[in-house]
């Protein structure tokens, strides 16, 4: 099945935000687009938003003037249902009510033709359930877009449990032909980004929580160490703290109060403040010109050892031991037999040893755990968590050690898995079990999690980066410090471990 015929027209029913950049997207790609809302004026002033905005493109140079006039000729708005006859495709961004798109496309079925494919925007609801009251349900797909539409590539092509293949390729194809990048999802609560991006924003929430640190260090962490482009706490103040907490809260309620799904308490009384971010002025942080900026916790400068002691293998993080060699101290040998996992010893004594799912204080000897980094040599900033049992003049150490290699330093609370770390092995575990149940292939995945969040890599690749076997033991440790099953690995992961294990 072919994508949809550009001839063939294509109407939008809700023409908010997304509804106006979803038809933006359908008319640049050459189609007749018809506009509909239920609120009367809403499908003009749509229609006048959008051509606004293609005169904005012409005067930047990404749209001619002939292209210009050819699609403000495309689009129409229309005032009723029956006006959609003959549409190829309906894309629907209306309410996140189930009962109000059932009822919309109960009554699109008896307008429209037999081959026309009917498609859901929704981030949230069920594409079975919508389509759960049509007679023919076989047509129906989910295409959710992401905002803005017209700026951002991916596509979810959602498959409800009653769609047909062919209607599932003709969405793949028409959103490909459109210059998006589709990727295939079984309907699952959340798809594929809403789904395994939970324990991005879940994470660091119950770090906060725990008073591991502040959201501001939390934030400079992930970004500076993990590489991802905004920390949780700015990206949910940008995404509105309603609405993130209520995606939280549907995919959790929909996999039946799962325990790895589990919303936060804190997000919550954010939510009952009126906090929402950025929209209200204030969310995890302040807003508006003479808002203070938040900054995150830094360690004063300290002065590195000379040398220090390397025992075992510090992977991931063996990229170290070359940038300690350049920065000109010495790194002489662990005696006995090499530790596994590694440490590096500092002149006191103390081990610096990578987050390895357990607290620090578990450790017999004094030890400072230090965060994973997305590219060790590239990041700018690393967390060290120490022990109890970790003097000042030890803390000093590590401290100058990673000043020296030209890091800033956050010291936090000592917390199993740390901060990019514990987030990281949760997205890969996450992302592992959407294959395993066959929600999505593992491409499809990777590709949705860096074009649809940013992610600086695609979970399976950071999986395969780290190793399945070693995800899967920090997770178990985890699930030991909080047996809640939580952290508990799942059983997609625990296969992947073995495999790599005897392959």
């Amino acid at each position: 099945m072919t994508a949809l015929e550009l001839s063939s027209p294509v109407a939008v029913v809700g023409t908010g935000t997304m509804g106006q950049g979803i038809a933006q997207v359908a008319l640049l790609a050459g189609h007749p687009v018809r506009l509909y809302d239920a609120v009367e004026g809403q499908a003009k002033a749509a229609a006048a938003a959008i051509g606004a905005r293609l005169d904005r493109l012409v005067e930047k140079g990404r749209l001619t003037a002939d292209e210009r006039t050819a699609a403000g000729g495309r689009i129409a708005p229309v005032e009723s249902l029956a006006e959609l006859a003959g549409c190829g495709l309906v894309i629907e961004a209306i309410l996140e009510q189930l009962p109000v798109k059932q009822s919309l496309f109960e009554e699109l079925e008896k307008v429209v033709g037999e081959d026309c494919l009917l498609a859901t925007n929704t981030s949230s609801l069920s594409v079975t359930a919508i389509a759960g009251t049509l007679e023919k349900p076989g047509r129906f797909v989910g295409l959710h877009f992401f905002n803005p539409a017209p700026l951002l590539p991916l596509v979810e092509v959602v498959s409800g449990f009653a769609t047909d293949e062919t209607a599932a390729t003709r969405a793949y194809e028409t959103a490909r032909n459109w210059g998006k990048t589709p990727v295939r999802s079984a309907d699952t609560p959340g798809f594929i980004v809403n789904r395994i991006a939970r324990p991005f924003y879940a994470e660091a929430l119950r770090l906060h929580e725990e008073r591991v640190a502040d959201p501001a260090t939390i934030d400079a962490v992930l970004r500076e160490s993990g590489g991802f482009k905004m920390g949780p706490f700015e990206l949910t103040d940008l995404i509105g703290q309603d609405v993130n907490e209520a995606v939280t809260r549907s995919v959790w309620e929909s996999f039946f109060q799962d325990p790895k799904f589990t919303p936060s308490l804190a997000q919550r009384r954010l939510v009952e403040s009126r906090r929402l971010g950025r929209k209200s002025g204030q969310g995890w942080y302040a807003y508006g010109d003479d808002a203070p900026r938040a900054e995150p916790h830094t360690a004063a400068p300290a002065k590195a050892p000379e040398s220090v002691a390397l025992h075992g293998d510090l992977f991931p993080a063996d990229a170290l031991v070359d940038l300690i060699r350049t920065a000109g101290i010495r790194v002489g040998h662990g005696k006995g037999v090499p530790s596994s996992p590694g440490f590096i010893e500092l002149p006191g004594g103390a081990r610096l040893a990578p987050a390895d799912g357990t607290a620090a204080d578990a450790a017999a000897e004094p030890t400072i755990h230090f965060d994973l980094a997305l590219d060790y040599r590239a990041a700018t900033r690393i967390a060290l968590a120490p022990s109890s049992r970790v003097d000042e003049q030890a803390l000093r150490e590590a401290i100058g050690l990673f000043q020296a290699l030209g890091k800033k330093v956050s010291v936090i609370g000592h917390t199993p898995g740390m901060i990019v770390a514990r987030t990281v092995w949760m997205l890969i575990d996450f992302a592992l079990d959407a294959v395993g149940r066959e929600v999505a292939d593992a491409e499809d995945i990777d590709t949705a999690m860096r074009l649809g969040v940013n992610y600086p890599l695609g979970p399976i690749e950071w999986g395969r980066r780290l190793t399945a076997y070693r995800v899967a033991e920090a997770l178990d440790l985890l699930n030991d410090e909080y047996p809640n099953g939580r952290y508990a690995p799942s059983q997609a992961l625990r296969r992947q471990a073995v495999r790599e294990e005897y392959s």
